[in-house]
């Protein structure tokens, strides 16, 4: 039946039979601009994903230099048997971030992704969001160009060759990160599951890489400068064991994210200098949750801004204990916001209740249903 006839017949108006011309129509105040998948998967295209990557690398880096301004706290952690949700907050004077993700590794088995995540940038000043995103993509470029920037500081001098172990949904992000930052062009690929090492073989020769494919962790790390682990399996583990791990060898273990979940063999932590992002988070969730509370770390961010030392020589075996931190997603999201300002990417996305009178949400409400 048509609305109006409703109308004249004395029915009541709701929302869903209001024609749309008596409905009102939302203050440009009530939208958020909105990031889709697809529009983000445009975006990145556009960019080229190098040239995203470096530009990511930038906005991260400008912010860690800046890191004493920021608001911190570990993520807030909700576990479960089956895996891990996250809340990420943190915020400057100016702006506020945070990101919503998961981590779930039986997901691939049952056709789901092991990490989803979208986020949201917001002004500190009113509360009002700026920016509302999908961010499984964006985590998967910020993680990659956060562990290529810090391999700039620790990784030996020349470095050309990386193992890759684990070759999932992280890996060629890893890979072009590394190559568009650091100069990589050869990778050693090894996974447990073969078909994950021939999608990574077959996507990362399309875009021009040296591929060796490796049938054990061991023969990967084999003449590799840096070594990447990036496994998902939520438990102790021992990806890489203390005899693969030679002098001079840079290791970005990017794998280990919660409690119980590990790849490095404790030997390991021991000869090597350890370099992280937010100390009280890494010691609950990344490799050196094996060690003793009070054994030493490096803060990457006093590294960024020279009042610590990164790689001092030639021998020297680093490890970057990667676990993602807030103020990464943060410049993930502020980086985004200034590349679509004055473009059509984002969607406007009616998020905000806006009433004419900011005390009358309830007349806003009832007023919606008058023509």
């Amino acid at each position: 039946m048509n609305p109006r006839d409703l109308i004249q017949k004395g029915a009541p108006m709701t929302l869903q039979t209001m024609p749309r011309q008596m409905k009102p129509q939302p203050s440009a105040l009530a939208y958020v601009p909105f990031l889709s998948v697809d529009r983000m998967m445009q975006l990145v295209r556009d960019t080229g994903v190098e040239p995203f990557l470096r530009g990511l690398a930038e906005a991260i880096e400008q912010d860690f230099l800046r890191w004493p301004e920021f608001d911190k706290t570990p993520r807030v952690a909700s576990h479960s048997p089956d895996g891990v949700i996250e809340l990420m907050p943190t915020a400057d004077k100016a702006l506020y971030g945070f990101k919503y993700v998961n981590g779930h590794p039986a997901n691939m088995a049952r056709g789901f992704q092991t990490v989803t995540a979208f986020g949201v940038l917001a002004s500190v000043d009113t509360g009002y969001p700026l920016l509302l995103s999908e961010m499984t993509l964006l985590t998967a470029l910020r993680t990659a160009a956060t562990s290529a920037l810090m391999a700039t500081r620790l990784m030996p001098q020349g470095a050309q060759v990386m193992a890759m172990i684990g070759n999932g949904a992280q890996c060629e992000f890893q890979a072009l990160a590394f190559r568009a930052i650091c100069g990589i062009t050869d990778l050693r690929l090894y996974d447990i599951d073969p078909r994950a090492t021939e999608k990574a073989r077959t996507n990362l020769t399309a875009q021009g890489f040296r591929i060796t494919c490796c049938p054990s962790a061991a023969e990967a790390v084999q003449g590799a400068q840096i070594i990447t682990t990036c496994t998902a399996d939520k438990r102790n583990a021992t990806v890489l064991s203390d005899n693969m791990v030679g002098q001079g060898v840079h290791i970005n273990a990017i794998g280990g994210d919660c409690p119980g979940k590990t790849e490095l063999a404790q030997a390991i932590l021991h000869r090597a200098d350890i370099f992280v992002e937010y100390p009280e988070q890494t010691r609950i969730e990344g490799e050196i949750q094996q060690l003793a509370p009070d054994h030493p770390v490096t803060e990457l961010w006093q590294v960024l801004r020279g009042t610590a030392p990164g790689r001092r020589d030639a021998a020297q075996i680093t490890l970057f204990d990667s676990v993602g931190f807030a103020i990464e997603d943060f410049s993930a999201l502020r980086y985004l916001h200034g590349l679509i300002a004055q473009t059509a990417y984002a969607q406007p996305l009616d998020l905000l209740a806006d009433p004419d009178d900011p005390r009358d949400l309830f007349g806003m409400l009832i007023r919606s249903g008058q023509g």
